[in-house]
């Protein structure tokens, strides 16, 4: 093996790198994205009976208390792991 095919290899490493830290970011950015509409579409089905132009203060308090569970809940279980 010459010294240019060697470089080449390790040329190629670098790339085989990048590539999967680049796939893992995107990866998390997909979970992250999931798990923000999984909540979002709880927390909406759990604290809204009916949509109008604005929020009241009791759904407006339940969505904050269910997000919160809801991110309470998930680093328990992150934790437990």
């Amino acid at each position: 093996m010459d010294s240019s095919s060697s470089s080449s290899t390790v040329g190629l490493g670098s790339v085989d790198w990048q590539l999967q830290h680049f796939m893992d970011v995107e990866t998390q950015k997909q979970r992250f994205q999931q798990l923000v509409h999984q909540m979002t579409k709880l927390c909406w089905e759990k604290c809204t009976d009916k949509p109008g132009p604005k929020l009241d203060s009791l759904a407006e308090a339940c969505f904050v208390n269910c997000i919160g569970h809801f991110i309470d809940t998930s680093q328990f279980n992150l934790n437990r792991l």
